[in-house]
């Protein structure tokens, strides 16, 4: 929810009517400052003209409950002027109607309800810079195989806290060919993980897909659009003890989305994406940095094995 001062018309009896152009204003698609008739709510008024007495709340014509009405009734009267100004973004409310409290990082379900502020904790910082770059711009480590900032280093820390800190442990099981979470109950290539739909994510990131990567796909991949789809996407824990690797395979997707979730040389060692054909190793990817390439056909990859500690990285097979 937006905080916003009113541009108005007002009707013949000195009421709020909402004017032509209420929502080019709201949304800033027009910015500047306008001579008002009518302001209410969050209102800013100059000290000498409080002093003058010529503001006031109460006006004969209308009751308590129409104060809003008899304030702006009387600065008009007494050629005070009221302006809306929105060259600024002062701040915004965030809706709690649906907010529950029954995950560690609640706020990582808020994509829908409280965009805004899912942008600002979640998204990396230097996102919007490369909206603005053409193919030739991105950072291409391999052949066909790009590279971009998606995530903030607090939604890698808030999904991994998140889902080492359900009871249990949420990725034991995994990393068989027998996966009764996916319709074929098979997989070919299995590995050690998570997936969205197991903790209720599967929306949200679904929306980050299209909101976020789809925009950068279609300006490294020209010409193909992405559908939205996304079956499959799930977080991946390559460990020291357990899952060290992954064999070569191609992916069941048009275009795969690989993000870095912790910090190569810190969190553990060696790893990597080696895509075969291409004869090209990825790694060292900072986090919330993600690598995107063509799934099928060019793109025979595995994943390197790790020497050291734990290893976190989502993937997502988009329009398999």
């Amino acid at each position: 929810k937006q905080w916003y001062q009113r541009r108005v018309a007002i009707t013949a009896g000195g009421f709020y009517q909402r004017s032509a152009d209420y929502f080019q204003l709201v949304k800033r698609e027009r910015m500047g400052l306008w001579n008002v008739a009518f302001v209410n709510n969050l209102v800013a008024i100059r000290g000498d003209v409080i002093q003058t007495g010529k503001l006031q709340y109460s006006h004969p014509k209308y009751d308590d409950s129409n104060y809003d009405v008899g304030f702006a009734t009387n600065a008009r009267k007494n050629n005070v002027f009221m302006f809306m100004v929105n060259l600024k973004q002062h701040g915004h409310l965030k809706r709690m109607d649906n907010y529950t409290d029954i995950n560690v990082h609640n706020d990582l379900w808020q994509i829908f309800t409280n965009p805004i502020d899912w942008r600002l904790n979640y998204i990396h910082p230097s996102y919007m810079k490369f909206l603005a770059k053409t193919r030739p711009e991105f950072p291409q480590p391999c052949p066909d195989v790009y590279h971009f900032p998606l995530l903030s280093k607090k939604f890698s820390w808030h999904i991994i806290d998140e889902l080492e800190n359900i009871p249990g442990d949420i990725f034991e099981g995994s990393g068989k060919t027998n996966d009764n979470r996916l319709a074929g109950g098979y997989e070919n290539v299995p590995t050690v993980d998570v997936h969205f739909t197991q903790i209720n994510f599967q929306q949200e990131w679904l929306k980050v897909l299209r909101d976020y990567v789809g925009p950068i796909q279609r300006r490294v991949f020209d010409g193909y659009s992405f559908n939205g789809n996304a079956l499959l996407s799930f977080v991946v824990k390559y460990h020291e003890k357990g899952q060290r690797k992954l064999v070569p395979h191609h992916d069941h997707s048009t275009f795969t989305t690989n993000t870095a979730l912790n910090r190569q040389g810190v969190d553990y060692e060696d790893g990597g994406s080696f895509f075969i054909r291409q004869n090209c190793l990825v790694r060292d990817v900072d986090i919330g940095w993600t690598l995107i390439h063509p799934g099928r056909l060019t793109h025979y990859h595995e994943g390197l094995e790790i020497t050291r500690g734990t290893r976190y990285i989502l993937v997502s097979f988009n329009d398999p």
